[in-house]
């Protein structure tokens, strides 16, 4: 049985894409940048305006609060290598952090998880948003 011309052009552009992703050799991998892009987003939204568009701690809240947010371009320097799972909980929020006042303050785990509806399933999302946003944070390091 011959292929329909909407099978063909399905074949022909499966062909292209497998080309092109071996032709276009990029310095990380489609995964990681989708990763990144996604990380970085979230933190536009919900970082930045306490910690700054580059993550210097100067953002537009940041004269409002208690304690001076991070410089999180640093986070490698200070402490010699990047603090990967430190600050995945103090994402999380399992972890206290002075600069964002007491518990009554929202934690952006749980504020995650409200915002994908709370169900079983929302965990690993809210995971996954974490996890995005603690890469991008490692990739704005300082050498």
């Amino acid at each position: 049985m011959a292929p329909s011309n909407f099978g063909k052009r399905a074949i022909m552009f499966a062909s292209v894409v497998v080309t092109a992703v071996f032709l276009v050799k990029p310095s990380r991998g489609l995964a990681q940048e989708v990763v990144l892009t996604s990380g970085k987003l979230e933190y536009q939204q919900y970082c930045a305006i306490c910690h700054g568009k580059e993550g210097k701690g100067d953002g537009s809240m940041a004269e409002l609060l208690k304690t001076k947010p991070a410089d999180l371009t640093q986070l490698r320097k200070e402490r010699g290598q990047f603090p990967f799972w430190r600050a995945y909980r103090t994402i999380d929020g399992r972890e206290a952090v002075m600069a964002h006042g007491t518990r009554a303050m929202p934690i952006w785990g749980s504020h995650f998880l409200i915002e994908e509806g709370g169900g079983p399933l929302d965990d690993q999302r809210v995971m996954g948003r974490i996890l995005a946003l603690v890469y991008y944070l490692e990739s704005i390091q300082t050498k």
